[in-house]
């Protein structure tokens, strides 16, 4: 006996998970808790899992994920369900902030790359005076510096002395402070290297 298949058709959404979808989205525009709550319970996996493919790190892809939902959440009266449903919405929010994280990382080795380059750190100041974020960054990474070197290179960033300057304001000899300085912009590029996250300095 010959039997016949008939082709099959696209499978659509289900009708009750479409307007399921668009009860959500009507629910985050009128700034409904449990809506949000219901649309980062759906989309939470597949944004996380969208972020640590393209970054290949579990805490940016954390950070990531919780910037898209607070975007989602400030940008929610932007959303036109005429131009796409949410879910869709949510990814090209994911690959915004995913390009943002990519762009935060080459600041971050800019800046590391500078300090190991140049024995003069004035020269990392100027990579990117206004730039808030660095300046963000170079304050945590010196805190976590011995304090000789610490006391050194603050001297050097936020008061532009010079290293015999530094050496004759604190008594220090001047090989001494230059060792600090070498040693002190070694350690930070090693700080500023693991990328956020936690976790000891080698020792120097």
């Amino acid at each position: 006996m010959i039997t016949t298949t008939r082709p099959t058709a696209p499978l659509a959404p289900p009708m009750d998970e479409s307007r399921h979808e668009e009860d959500l989205a009507r629910g985050l525009v009128a700034a409904d808790d449990e809506a949000f709550a219901a649309i980062y319970q759906r989309w939470g996996s597949l944004v996380h899992t969208m972020a640590t493919r393209s970054l290949g790190d579990a805490h940016e892809a954390e950070d990531v994920t919780q910037q898209v939902f607070v975007g989602a959440w400030r940008g929610r009266h932007g959303f036109r369900p005429e131009r796409g449903p949410l879910g869709a919405w949510l990814v090209g929010i994911t690959r915004r902030k995913i390009v943002d994280a990519l762009a935060a990382r080459t600041r971050r080795l800019a800046l590391a790359d500078s300090a190991a380059q140049d024995a003069t750190p004035t020269r990392l100041v100027q990579a990117a005076p206004d730039d808030v974020l660095d300046r963000v960054l170079l304050f945590q990474a010196l805190s976590r510096l011995p304090r000789a070197q610490r006391e050194v290179l603050g001297m050097t960033f936020y008061e532009d002395l010079t290293q015999v300057q530094i050496a004759e304001r604190t008594g220090v000899p001047l090989g001494t402070v230059k060792s600090h300085a070498r040693r002190g912009l070694h350690r930070l590029r090693t700080v500023i290297d693991q990328d956020g996250k936690d976790g000891p300095t080698p020792p120097c």
